[in-house]
This record gives C-alpha cells, sequence and structure tokens, in this order.
C-alpha cells in the first residue's frame, strides 16, 4: 500500500502542471507555429514597421481549424515625435480586411507626456468599431528622477488621451510594471497583459483584464518572421467595452 501511495503522488505531481495548463486547452496550431489557448475564440496579432511589408488579405483569411485571426493592433507612435513608418498603410489595409483594428503608442519615461499624448493624436483618427487607444508601458526608465514622476505624467498622458477621444484607453504592460504601477494607480482602465512564460494569467483585476500577448513567436501568412500573438480573455460581451461606439 506504501507502493501504490507513493505512486499516486508521484502521479499528482506530474499530471498537476497538465492539469492546470489543460484548463486553457494549449493547442499547437500547426499554421500558426505555436500553441494557442483555445478556451478562448478571439485571437489578434500586434505589429509595428519592424514586420515589414504586410498582406493584410491573407493575414485575415489564415485560418486553421476554425482558428482565425481576428483583431490586430498597430504601432503608431513612440515618444515626442517618432510616427511608425508603416502605420498609415497598415492602419488603411487592416481596415479593408475588416479586422478589429486598434492603434498603440510605446511611452517613453523620460520623454514630455503632453507631447507624447499630442504625437499619438497628430497621427491618429478613430473609427466606430476600432478599439480604443492602447498605451504601451513597458519600461520605466534608468534615471531616479524620470521614475519618481513616471506615474503622474502617465496618469497626465491618459487623461489628455481619455478627453480627446472620449474613451478609456487600454494600458498593455507587464506583470513587473503592473504591480509597481499600475495595481493600485490606474485600476479602472482595460488591460493589456504581456506573459510568455506562464499556461494562464493569476493576480490580476479579472474586471480589467481584456487580453493576453502569451507569444512572440507566431507565424501568419502576409507577414515575414515572426509575430507576436494575443487572445481576448474576457467574455465576448465586454469586447463592445473596449471599442469606439
Amino acid at each position: 500500500m506504501r507502493g501504490l501511495y507513493v505512486l499516486i503522488v508521484i502521479a499528482l505531481i506530474t499530471l498537476y502542471p497538465v492539469y492546470v495548463s489543460d484548463g486553457q486547452r494549449w493547442t499547437y496550431i500547426d499554421s500558426f507555429g505555436i500553441k494557442l489557448p483555445l478556451r478562448y475564440n478571439i485571437h489578434g496579432i500586434d505589429v509595428s514597421h519592424h514586420n515589414e511589408q504586410i498582406d493584410w488579405h491573407k493575414v485575415k483569411h489564415s485560418i486553421e481549424d476554425k482558428v482565425e485571426i481576428s483583431f490586430c493592433f498597430i504601432k503608431a507612435t513612440e515618444g515626442e515625435d517618432l510616427k511608425d513608418a508603416d502605420f498609415e498603410k497598415n492602419w488603411k489595409e487592416s481596415r479593408k480586411t475588416g479586422l478589429i483594428r486598434g492603434a498603440y503608442h510605446f511611452y517613453v519615461p523620460r520623454a514630455n507626456p503632453v507631447e507624447q499624448a499630442q504625437n499619438f493624436i497628430e497621427s491618429v483618427v478613430l473609427e466606430e468599431g476600432d478599439f480604443v487607444p492602447v498605451l504601451d508601458f513597458e519600461i520605466q526608465g534608468t534615471n531616479k528622477r524620470v521614475r519618481a514622476n513616471l506615474l503622474e505624467n502617465i496618469k497626465t498622458f491618459i487623461n489628455i488621451i481619455e478627453n480627446h477621444y472620449g474613451v478609456k484607453p487600454i494600458i498593455y504592460t507587464n506583470g513587473h510594471i503592473y504591480k509597481q504601477y499600475i495595481k493600485g494607480n490606474l485600476d479602472k482602465y482595460p488591460l493589456w497583459i504581456s506573459n510568455y512564460d506562464s499556461q494562464k494569467l493569476e493576480g490580476y483585476d479579472d474586471a480589467r483584464l481584456m487580453i493576453w500577448q502569451h507569444s512572440t513567436d507566431g507565424k501568419v501568412d502576409g507577414i515575414r518572421g515572426n509575430v507576436d500573438f494575443n487572445v481576448f480573455v474576457a467574455s465576448k460581451s465586454h469586447l463592445d467595452d473596449i471599442c469606439i461606439k
């Protein structure tokens, strides 16, 4: 009996990770070259000029086992004056395919938040059905003075964007930045979390958690090289909550 007990314990320890991950239904999708959490039905990508020329028609029609690309986020701006070289083309062409599109700004901690917000506003006109604006907040800088003022500057950026577009922007971030700056300070904003190491997301406000960037190694017809993959993790009824009406 002792031997049987030991075998049962070993089996439980071995199978526990499988049991935990199986709740997400991680399944390898050959045409995308990665596993996707098929517990969720709405999958998407995010791109910038680094992805070079994109054939959006092929992207839209990349389907396998009823899994398809439904949305995309496109880099628009960075810092005070950088505008993504391919944004305008990607923005227009993705719209033609019927994909839900979104635009994001890469926040530079040392740069002026007012000028950063203006850079985005000058570059992005949102239409009905588009995602609300996205703040890409994933670095905090190395300067102590910059870090000391970072949260207030982020709030300044968000307030300008919110006042201009009339909607609460999505905050894209990682676990470290979330714990240090977002949690307890910016809890009312929708969340887009990047996490490539976990089988499921834990420790976030489920009421605000909308999108999970789970891989940077995906493949999609119409795009050269690797592509970031995301999945909408909230209930489908919340999709409209983060789109322009």
